[in-house]
């Protein structure tokens, strides 16, 4: 054991936590101010479901003992984590590190890749819905996605026994281009389609961003846990750590330049959501790559992902599908982008070792890119679909029109998240959704009537 690749790893983990709140932040400064405190409640209960079950039996279903074909961990192997802790003297390493530090490592990326779902289902999805919807979705597609790109075990023999992407066909994806974006963004496609529009889509000025401080708040947040995100992935405090750090800068950078650059020629000025929402795509893009690629490319990579996912947001217009957060154009999209790039610029000197098209790999690691890509795409978008239409059918998963018009957070809740007009301080009295809500107003002494 190493304690300094321990110290990292353990800090690391603690950034990566810090990015569902940011990502709280910044999901609920882009919504409506009478929904902001239901989208951040989303990304808080993804915290407590997916953290409850990572310890019961997530770790072991994505890193226990392959139950057959690099398909899925044996969910039973290391149940409740008895496997990590009941060794006696001993603690079982991964690499350098504890495996009990490894298991909070990648309790932290279960977490945010649920989390980051959410933001397409803004102002209109029931929370016990979402919360039975992400118990279930993180069981039967992240856990096993996991285990096909992150898990490169091998027995006592030395015969590999990990997943069939990342150990198996040799896909590389350093921190989670497909096992994080492009699975969260096909499943945020997936819940767009089952739940519909909001009411007034594409017509309603109420839908803009309500609190644009909120949302840059929440893009500093996620790039500073970003650096937990991939160059924690190293496992080590090392040069591989480095390499993905300078990189995690890089293209970001070069995304933010490319996504204003789009808005200056396209609508006349940059903004404000521009920024923040190209440094999303840069660090989405750069994620399965920053191993991969040398910091030149990856300042391409990144103004590549800030120009299409900028000119990709806007097709959710065009298409008629409602994602409320552009999670579909930025997290689906910059995952592809990024993971298919590997298989352009690999650099066969950098830590991953990949050799990529520009520098005569021809197509071989491309097409593996691509198979990795898109096999998780459709892995999550099937299941996703198929999860959100039974929850759907069954307890009902959109709230219905009466409560979206007065506001999911005092509906859904009984809660607002601004005191106007001392509006805020009275009790709310929330009834079931078919008869609506109440609100008592505290007693008045004027004649003046609340905004």
């Amino acid at each position: 054991m190493n304690t300094g690749d321990t110290a990292w790893v353990l800090v690391s983990a603690a950034l990566v936590l810090l990015m569902t709140p940011g990502l709280a932040f910044f999901y609920g400064g882009m919504t409506r101010a009478k929904g902001v405190l239901n989208m951040m409640m989303m990304s808080f209960g993804a915290i407590a479901v997916v953290g409850v079950l990572w310890v019961l039996f997530g770790y072991s279903a994505s890193f226990g003992k392959d139950a057959g074909g690099g398909l899925l961990g044996n969910p039973f192997a290391k149940l409740g984590l008895t496997g990590v802790l009941d060794t006696g003297k001993t603690m079982p390493l991964v690499g350098t590190i504890p495996e009990i530090a490894f298991v909070g490592f990648q309790a932290v990326f279960a977490i945010i890749t649920v989390a980051l779902i959410s933001g397409a289902i803004a102002d209109r999805a029931k929370f016990g819905a979402w919360m039975v919807f992400a118990a279930v979705w993180v069981t039967v597609v992240y856990f096993p996605v996991a285990h096909w790109v992150f898990d490169f075990n091998k027995d006592a023999n030395g015969n590999n026994t990990g997943g069939w992407l990342g150990q198996g066909l040799g896909v590389i994806d350093f921190a989670g281009g497909t096992a994080v974006h492009i699975n969260a963004g096909a499943a945020a496609l997936a819940l767009c389609l089952i739940l519909g529009k909001r009411k007034g889509f594409g017509k309603d000025p109420s839908h803009r961003p309500h609190n644009m401080p909120f949302v840059m708040l929440g893009a500093g947040l996620l790039w500073f846990g970003w650096f937990g995100f991939n160059a924690g992935s190293a496992l080590g405090a090392n040069a591989i750590a480095g390499y993905a750090w300078i990189n995690t800068l890089a293209a970001p950078c070069a995304a933010i330049l490319g996504w204003l650059l789009v808005e200056k020629l396209r609508d006349g000025h940059a903004t404000s959501l521009g920024a923040a929402s190209g440094a999303v795509a840069g660090l989405v893009a750069i994620t399965p790559a920053c191993s991969a690629i040398t910091p030149m490319w990856a300042m391409g990579l990144g103004l590549l992902a800030g120009v299409v996912c900028a000119m990709a947001v806007g097709l959710k217009f065009r298409l008629g599908f409602d994602d409320s957060l552009d999670v579909v154009g930025v997290h689906l999209v910059g995952g592809i982008i990024g993971t298919l790039f590997i298989g352009l610029a690999a650099d066969p000197n950098s830590p991953a070792a990949g050799q990529g098209l520009f520098y005569g790999g021809g197509l071989e690691l491309l097409g593996k890119q691509a198979i990795g890509a898109f096999a998780v795409m459709l892995y999550s978008f099937v299941l996703a679909y198929a999860i959100g239409w039974i929850i759907n059918k069954t307890m009902g998963f959109r709230i219905s029109s009466a409560h979206e018009s007065a506001g999911i957070d005092i509906s859904v809740h009984a809660e607002s998240a601004y005191d106007l007009g001392g509006r805020a301080s009275g009790s709310f009295h929330p009834l079931d959704e078919s008869s609506g809500w109440h609100q008592a107003a505290p007693a008045r002494t004027d004649s003046k009537v609340d905004a």
